[in-house]
């Protein structure tokens, strides 16, 4: 209590008059009012913070599973082959941010079986260098990853692919690969090439799951009938210094390369992820606005009632500013108990989302994420506390804004007028 004591005597006064809501038999609507704006700012701030968490945990989620195919750094050449692919390895692992590098080679196709058609993106690698720079041969579901051997056509098929054509390991499909056109005119027939299926991998990515397939790089080079693999794919230590790795690798490298990182592989996502970030952000905000709003009418009415306390306060010497500092206290007092009420309850749920989602599910008998149609199945969740500063930093800021024309409305108060009728 003496520490109290020692506090400027509007934060005393302010002070208790947001207590005193709360005892008072007559301020009981009063006190109900408040309660309501802590309430009211308190699941806003509580909903932001689920909110971005779950979209946070969603944008990395994805970004992770992603990055277990892609790699951080794609370098091509510009005339289609790069049969000198290993001096330009030796040359990029110059960078201390380039941790291993893999030959690959891209080839657009449609794998066929028993009448049904899908279009496949046939990948060429090399089995012991591509598990440096992705995570593949970890999730393989079915047979293995080194079964990819030169000459051997065999190939690799996302779990959706093979399930969507049918096909186990051992099976066969044939894919139909563009040709050339005909010195006649007529239109280019396609050439088939027969794969073995030697196993099935799941990124839990489904669009890498339904349309992704693995070759021995020797195999796709000679189906796409090029010299050499199309470039290289570059694992980094940090990813996100890709972008600023990828500008310096341009630099030092010689030759006519092409070099793309992992964020412009997947540009209108990123993009419509932080669009969607900034847009929930403002619509929640919103929700603490109202709240804010609901906390000016409090205070309006709090100095209609304790208008003969601020003409007795004046009367005494206490100056307009004195008097809007009272107010303000306590307004800001009634964002910083909502704030931290929100950011309790918002830290504890966005925490617990594993928990409380699974739980929901079950008793409404409910999935709310289907693996066919998004591109996770699970609610993911990662709290930022930058995040949370932000969004509690806001709420104060918005009560705080809330309490200026009360608190101006309060310093106006005629004392002489008030008293009036005491």
């Amino acid at each position: 209590m003496s520490i109290l004591y020692k506090l400027p005597f509007e934060a005393l006064v302010g002070l208790r008059y947001t207590r005193a809501g709360k005892r008072s038999g007559r301020n009981r609507f009063i006190s109900f009012i408040s309660m309501i704006s802590v309430g009211g700012i308190a699941l806003g701030v509580a909903a932001l913070i689920v909110v971005l968490s779950v979209m946070n945990g969603f944008q990395k989620e994805v970004t992770d599973r992603m990055l277990s195919v892609l790699a951080h750094i794609e370098v091509y050449d510009v005339r289609g082959a790069m049969p000198d692919w290993r001096a330009v390895e030796r040359a990029a692992a110059r960078n201390g941010q380039v941790l291993a590098a893999a030959p690959f080679a891209d080839v657009q196709g449609m794998l066929l079986r028993d009448g049904v058609m899908k279009p496949t993106l046939l990948r060429g690698v090399l089995p012991a260098f591509e598990s440096k720079v992705s995570e593949v041969a970890q999730q393989m579901r079915q047979g293995s990853f080194d079964s990819l051997t030169p000459g051997s056509m065999n190939v690799v098929l996302g779990s959706a692919l093979a399930k969507s054509l049918e096909v186990t390991v051992g099976e066969r499909v044939t894919m139909l690969l563009g040709s050339a056109g005909s010195s006649g005119g007529a239109p280019p027939a396609p050439r088939t090439q027969t794969l073995t299926v030697v196993g099935i991998f799941e990124a839990g990515h489904y669009e890498f799951d339904s349309t992704l397939a693995f070759a021995h790089l020797d195999d796709a080079v000679a189906a796409a009938r090029i010299e050499g693999p199309a470039g290289l794919r570059l694992r980094l230590r940090d990813m996100h210094q890709a972008p600023q790795v990828a500008a310096e690798l341009r630099r030092s490298l010689a030759g006519e390369l092409v070099l793309r990182d992992w964020s412009q592989v997947n540009t209108i996502w990123f993009a419509a992820v932080q669009s969607q970030k900034r847009m929930m952000f403002i619509i929640l905000a919103m929700i603490i606005a109202v709240a804010a709003f609901n906390l000016v009418s409090t205070l309006v009415m709090t100095v209609k009632d304790k208008q003969s306390d601020i003409a007795i306060l004046r009367t005494l010497g206490a100056s307009p500013r004195s008097i809007m500092k009272i107010f303000i206290v306590q307004g800001t007092l009634v964002g910083l108990l909502g704030s931290a009420l929100g950011v309790l309850l918002g830290v504890t749920v966005a925490m617990n989302v594993d928990l409380i989602v699974p739980a929901i599910e079950r008793v409404l008998g409910v999935q709310f994420l289907s693996k066919e149609i998004y591109l996770i199945s699970e609610i993911p969740s990662e709290l930022r506390w930058p995040d949370v500063a932000s969004i509690g930093g806001l709420a104060v800021l918005l009560a705080f804004l809330a309490t200026l024309y009360p608190s101006w409305a309060a310093a106006r108060v005629n004392p002489a007028q008030a008293l009036r009728y005491e």
